[in-house]
């Protein structure tokens, strides 16, 4: 059975009908960008990730990374893809010229890697952090530092990590406790000595590039030797691998975590300074780590939320591969005569159709936040820092839901692994937890983007969702789903304006309120492809299915995903303490 990693006229429709990224070129800096240059790279990433990440995807989860006295190795296939996938310049593609790049917008990478990560996430994550880690010392460091630590990585010879949480701290990294003790100066700039533990770091080690630069996050002591609290303390610290003289830097593995998923990717305690402190070199300030972090921690947020939608979308390819050739059963109420497609029962249907809402989805929503990033305006800056909670989380969260519906589709054969279904729930089960929990996330989206915020982003994607609840309105086939959209971004303002006025607990109900906030993005997402897709006049064949898909998905997701949001909402309105205030003992 065979079906694509993902749909390229669905792409072609989200990045060009809809999106229209050719504007970009009105910009400066993508001056030479054109729909022929998204067209090369896009045949390009749909021909690597085919041939060369797919093609070890089962090998790289069961010859997991091992460690020995030499460092930790890993499945040989994986460095073979990455020495293409830096061969043919993608690594550096959306970097300027002026750093070796290809001045591609953010958006054309993002649908270039989702290739990537369908076929391969494991392998993906390599080169996904390699690229956040070098922009980041692009924009902070120092010139000596670009070209030192950021320019090997561009051209894909060196790979990098963000090192930010530690064994007793996880996610709260006001408790990081890794010390960086000053230790002189040079060309560098200032060089400081490491030592504390790092754990979780993916691709912290393996045999599979020339250095890791890692990204470290640390405290410089106090003059009384103590480190100082919460994160305004934190500072960034580039520390590789391999040091100039071509030594080992003081950077131990003193363990790898064995993974139900991303089995490729190494993931790493790494124990800093277990002799003489590993050499590090700060990134601008002290104090100015988490601001600086920040941009890299973002980046991967979207990276992990595209990652999530290309795992989904693979499953629904497979899920209607299978379902088209597989013959069972016969229609309800027919006896006799030949099995039938498992297509033609209606329960599997909708199984697909909830699939294709939420894979089709939530690749919209990532390549929507993609396109933010390149406009470098104003309002597509505060609508991305918005959104950027939602297109982490919503892809992991309903990504993971379209994976578990691949495999109730396959049946039996969807919990046996000569399937690939059951290995991508187990690769996409990882990713509510990458780059900050569903929890963190929509504490982050309710307190920090929408309570605490002067309110720039909501305006932004209020007017946004008005401006397409109108167009809907002049479509008799949308006309419904326009005054249904309208009618929960009303109930989404009600309710912060309740949370507004509540001084305890505000927050203590977050996570269904992101579900609810993500379910109306996704929904006006939807309403504004199926107003792109009722507009094509008198299309023919294989592109009036497609467009018809496209239609049939809104209509789907209106009607059985959006009634979902007022329970929702009203829970949160309610400031319930069901949660809150239950015993611990009660558990």
């Amino acid at each position: 059975m065979t079906a694509p990693l993902l749909v390229r006229r669905d792409l072609d429709f989200l990045l060009h009908d809809w999106l229209r990224i050719e504007t970009l070129a009105a910009d400066p800096p993508f001056r030479d960008f054109s729909r022929d240059t998204v067209d090369g790279l896009l045949e390009l990433s749909e021909r690597l990730a085919t041939e060369r990440f797919l093609n070890h995807y089962r090998r790289a989860d069961a010859e997991e990374p091992f460690l020995d006295a030499n460092g930790v190795h890993i499945c040989p296939d994986i460095a073979a893809a990455l020495r293409q996938y830096a061969e043919l310049g993608l690594f550096a593609a959306g970097f300027p010229e002026s750093l070796g790049g290809l001045d591609l917008p953010y958006v054309a990478g993002a649908a270039s890697f989702a290739y990537f990560a369908a076929a391969n996430i494991a392998t993906a994550a390599y080169p996904m952090l390699t690229v956040a880690n070098a922009r980041l010392i692009a924009t902070f460091g120092s010139k000596a530092q670009i070209e030192r630590f950021a320019l090997p990585q561009i051209a894909g010879r060196w790979f990098g990590t963000m090192c930010l949480s530690e064994p007793q701290a996880g996610s709260s990294l006001a408790d990081v406790r890794t010390r960086a003790e000053p230790d002189g100066e040079d060309a560098l700039g200032a060089r400081y000595r490491l030592t504390g533990n790092k754990m979780w770091i993916s691709g912290g080690d393996h045999d599979a590039s020339e250095n890791i630069v890692h990204l470290v996050l640390a405290k410089v002591p106090d003059a009384d030797g103590g480190l100082p609290g919460g994160t305004e303390g934190l500072s960034l610290f580039i520390v590789p691998k391999v040091l100039e003289d071509g030594t080992r830097n003081d950077i131990a593995v003193a363990g790898l975590n064995h993974k139900m998923g991303y089995r490729g990717t190494t993931n790493c305690l790494l124990n800093f300074g277990e002799r003489s402190g590993a050499l590090g070199w700060i990134v601008g300030e002290p104090g100015e780590g988490l601001r600086q972090m920040f941009q890299m921690m973002n980046e991967a947020r979207i990276g992990v939320g595209i990652g999530a939608a290309a795992l989904a979308y693979r499953g629904y390819r497979l899920s209607v591969a299978y379902a088209r050739e597989r013959l069972q059963g016969r229609p309800l109420g027919v006896r006799g005569g030949a099995p039938v497609a498992i297509i033609e029962h209606p329960d599997v249907r909708r199984m697909l159709l909830a699939q294709k809402c939420y894979a089709e989805g939530a690749l919209a929503l990532c390549l929507f936040c993609a396109q933010l990033v390149d406009r470098r305006d104003a309002d597509s800056a505060a609508l991305l820092g918005l959104l950027t909670p939602v297109a982490k989380t919503w892809p992991s969260e309903y990504g993971l839901a379209a994976n578990d519906i691949a495999i109730q589709i396959h049946g039996g054969y969807g919990y046996a692994r000569d399937f690939d279904v059951e290995q991508l729930w187990r690769d996409n089960r990882l990713n509510a937890i990458h780059e900050g929990t569903t929890g963190i996330q929509a504490i982050d989206l309710l307190g920090r983007k929408i309570l605490r915020d002067r309110g720039t982003g909501m305006a932004v994607l209020a007017a946004a969702i008005e401006r397409t609840a109108l167009r809907a309105s002049s479509i008799p086939q949308l006309a419904a789903h326009g005054a249904t959209l309208a009618r929960s971004w009303t109930e989404i303002i009600s309710t912060v304006a309740i949370l507004r006025n509540e001084r305890e607990h505000t927050l203590d109900n977050a996570t269904p309120f992101l579900r609810a906030f993500g379910h109306v993005v996704v929904g006006w997402l939807w309403l504004e492809q199926a107003i792109v897709a009722d507009s094509v006049e008198a299309p023919r064949g294989d592109d009036a299915a497609f467009l018809r898909g496209k239609l049939r998905a809104c209509r789907f997701f209106f009607e059985c995903e959006m009634p979902h949001i007022t329970a929702w909402l009203a829970l949160v309105a309610s400031c319930s303490d069901v949660a809150t205030n239950a015993p611990p003992e009660i558990f």
